[in-house]
């Protein structure tokens, strides 16, 4: 057993022994419902997606991978320009800028990340990130059906998010729709090795990913610098951030 699986068995183990000790989760007050999406979700991945997912990552070339997930990482970056924007990261929102305008161009429509090798650092903000920021309390978790994990704030933004997607309004609609569905195979590939891990260390699946999506929220929202005060507020225990992966691509 590697040290890192060691390590995710021994959290997973105190969240779920926490879990025993304090009795329901003030943070999950939907638990029964979330467990059964949850369920569903992870029926849909084991029996489609992550075998479609399995199946492009083994006969699709690696270049062609990193080149869809390039072209759909720069049309995600316009988003991610707007809301740095929007929580007054100025610096940052400007360098999406650049990033688009660079990618797009000398890129060959973003196929090429050539801004991150001149200096553009990447960033991924999304509109429920922009509401944390502006102080939106999370609110309960909630598991979407297909979409996977999000909290009550953030599947607020989620019609944002989805409305200020620029491949949404790809014509013609045959193109879009093909294009949406390598979008999502391609990010479930990306993460099969850390699912992989996952299924290997949660003793609950649902209490692991949760615990995990919610920590790593949170500190989405704070940019790694979490107030201890919110800590409290939000009732997110003072655990290490676990990047979870789930059924679907959820924010």
């Amino acid at each position: 057993m590697s040290r890192k699986t060691s390590v995710l068995l021994a959290l997973a183990a105190t969240a779920a022994l926490s879990g025993c000790a304090i009795g329901p989760d003030k943070r999950d007050p939907m638990e029964n419902w979330n467990r059964a999406v949850f369920k569903f979700n992870d029926t849909v991945d084991t029996y489609a997606l992550k075998p479609v997912a399995t199946g492009y990552k083994n006969v699709t070339p690696g270049f062609v991978q990193t080149g869809v997930s390039n072209f759909f990482g720069n049309l995600s970056d316009v988003w991610t320009a707007a809301n740095n924007l929007l929580q007054g990261k100025g610096a940052d929102g400007m360098s999406d800028v650049m990033r688009v305008a660079l990618n797009s161009t000398f890129g060959l429509l973003g196929v090429l990340d050539i801004a991150s090798e001149a200096g553009l650092p990447k960033h991924k903000e999304d509109f429920g990130q922009t509401m944390g920021k502006w102080g939106v309390q999370s609110g309960p978790f909630v598991m979407l059906p297909l979409l996977g994990p999000s909290t009550l704030r953030d599947t607020v933004g989620l019609p944002l998010d989805m409305a200020a997607d620029p491949w949404g309004y790809k014509e013609p609609v045959n193109v879009r729709n093909i294009g949406a569905v390598t979008r999502v195979v391609d990010q479930r590939a990306a993460l099969l090795d850390a699912g992989s891990l996952f299924e290997d260390a949660a003793l609950d699946r649902y209490e692991f990913l949760r615990d995990g999506y919610l920590q790593r929220r949170q500190s989405q929202v704070y940019d790694g610098d979490v107030p201890q005060q919110t800590d409290k507020e939000e009732n997110v225990p003072d655990q290490p951030v676990v990047n979870p992966t789930g059924a679907g691509t959820g924010t």
